[in-house]
């Protein structure tokens, strides 16, 4: 009986081609951008859960820019005096020096991993962090294998463009998973550079520098490094529980007492990095908001087309009543049109969408889109359609078999 409705339907279509192709025009527009947006909005999403590895409750970060010139070993010499001023606080639990901090860090240094010093290709990416033996302790990471560096193994570092490989490195589990799938990491050379470096430990989980890494956003690598820049030093520092206030607002005091001839910052890691990925709300926000606009738009655009028609076909709607069509028959009738208009435009809307987001892949950092976003769309497109048509089916379906008795 369906199907038998669908030559009638698709000749009355054809008498308004323009309304029809209007609407399937408007359904796969939808359907392709609104697919898209919301796969850009579930990445950027995605980005903000992402856990760091690191206990973000109770870090701070403490940056400090030198006033006046000063040389290598008078840094190196005020750092460390610096670091064992903060570890003296009541309230600190740990604290070392680094050139940046996860997932919200303003820089972040690109290592190409390799097993062999001739290989053409890395093995893996990284990004680096520079490390002492308070590291692992300040950032509350969790060491599954290996051990911790020792205060000996540490060597000031006054450069950044030329960092030498190190004997001894610490990485994460995700890293060595990459490096070495189906072996024990520890205790196997690597190479940074020229010289091999020796696996000494893995850390459960340590997110990279970089904010928007996708590949390879677990791929840590612990330096055994203490920055030494002429410019300005970054203080991890980690709080005892509870007592994060307490240390946010005796740091600062604690340092200018010690030298007063620098600029401190003092700031919760949470508020660091709830301003880095501030973009990433913001873009999520607006896809989301698109999505609802095209949603609201096609519903509307389904809902005036369908009164329209019903109007256009009192009569005809009339007749059909009067040689015994029932009320839902009629429903049915405007339902299954509906159902075609918004089907044609699925189709049309799903090439579209592939074809859309192979464009974004070439410009943006994306992954390919998974085709249950097009479907799950196209299945609320339907549903949406549908109770769109609704009204305006209802409304049709009340027409009295008296109007086919009225002249036009």
């Amino acid at each position: 009986m369906v199907f038998a409705q669908i030559q009638p339907i698709l000749a009355a279509l054809r008498r308004h081609r323009i309304a029809t192709v209007l609407i399937v025009l408007q359904v796969a527009l939808t359907l392709a951008i609104g697919s898209n947006a919301l796969f850009i909005a579930r990445q950027h999403l995605a980005h903000l859960a992402r856990p760091t590895g690191i206990d973000e409750p109770n870090l701070a970060i403490i940056r400090v820019q030198w006033l006046g010139h000063r040389s290598i070993p008078r840094l190196a010499a005020e750092m460390a005096a610096d670091l064992q001023t903060l570890r003296g606080l009541p309230g600190v639990a740990d604290a070392y020096a680094d050139y940046s901090y996860p997932a919200a860090g303003p820089m972040a240094q690109l290592l190409q991993i390799g097993l062999s010093p001739s290989q053409p290709h890395p093995t893996a990416l990284a990004e680096a962090y520079y490390a002492d033996s308070h590291t692992v302790d300040t950032l509350g990471l969790q060491l599954v294998a290996g051990r911790n560096f020792s205060a000996s193994e540490i060597t000031p570092l006054a450069s950044y463009a030329a960092t030498p490989s190190p004997p001894a490195i610490i990485i994460t589990r995700q890293l060595a998973g990459a490096l070495f799938p189906h072996r024990p990491a520890v205790g196997r050379a690597v190479y940074l550079g020229a010289q091999p470096s020796t696996i000494i430990g893995v850390v459960a989980r340590l997110q990279v520098p970089a904010l928007n890494t996708n590949s390879f956003a677990y791929n840590s690598v612990l330096l055994p490094y203490r920055p030494i820049n002429p410019a300005s030093a970054i203080y991890p520092v980690r709080a005892r529980h509870g007592q994060l206030d307490r240390v946010l607002r005796e740091a600062p005091m604690a340092l200018l007492g010690a030298d007063r001839m620098r600029a401190i910052e003092v700031d919760r890691y949470s508020a660091l990095r709830s301003a880095a990925y501030a973009k990433d709300r913001g873009t999520a926000t607006l896809m989301a908001l698109i999505c609802a606009i095209l949603l609201a738009a096609t519903a509307a655009g389904i809902i005036g087309l369908s009164s329209f028609w019903v109007e256009q076909r009192r009569k005809q709607i009339g007749i059909r009543r009067a040689i015994g069509a029932t009320r839902g028959d009629i429903l049915r009738y405007f339902q299954l049109e509906n159902g075609l208009v918004v089907g044609a435009g699925n189709i049309l809307g799903a090439v579209l969408a592939v074809a859309l987001h192979t464009l974004l892949m070439r410009r943006l950092e994306l992954v390919q889109l998974p085709l249950a976003y097009v479907g799950a769309g196209a299945l609320a497109l339907w549903c949406i359609g549908q109770l769109a048509v609704l009204g305006p089916a209802l409304r049709a379906a009340r027409v009295s078999p008296v109007v086919a008795t009225r002249t036009a």
